[in-house]
């Protein structure tokens, strides 16, 4: 079982939609963002540091269940545990959750993979990753 990691995320104004609540999209934003904070600070290998490797994540699936609408006055915070890890995937799951209730807000799963930057093809992830991420 690999660890869960969370990470706070401040509801823009810029984030809110026609509806008075979070746009659909920006869900995608806020699991991004907790992602690269959780690469650099829980994982102890920063994006950057993937890149000087010649390496790059694209997200190769998502879905998100929306459950209950996030409005601007929200606090949040992203939960995110890697569920396994296959040759070149990651396979993650994620939720967001409000923080004042802690009620589930969406909950989900992406895929990641491992390129290349110079091919831009999948590559295997590196026995040093895969020990880092198997926290």
């Amino acid at each position: 079982m690999y660890s869960a990691f969370e990470t706070k995320i401040f509801i823009r104004p810029d984030d809110i939609d026609m509806n008075n609540h979070v746009h659909y999209s920006k869900y995608l934003d806020y699991i991004l963002t907790a992602r690269y904070e959780q690469m650099k600070n829980n994982y102890k290998v920063s994006m950057e540091e993937f890149v000087d490797r010649g390496f790059a994540w694209v997200a190769s699936k998502v879905e998100i269940n929306y459950k209950r609408a996030l409005l601007l006055p929200d606090k949040i915070f992203v939960r995110a545990q890697i569920g396994s890890i296959k040759r070149a995937q990651v396979f993650l799951n994620f939720w967001i959750i409000k923080e004042d209730k802690n009620k589930v807000a969406a909950e989900g799963k992406m895929i990641f993979t491992m390129i290349s930057t110079k091919s831009g093809r999948p590559v295997k992830i590196p026995d040093d990753i895969i020990e880092k991420y198997s926290v």
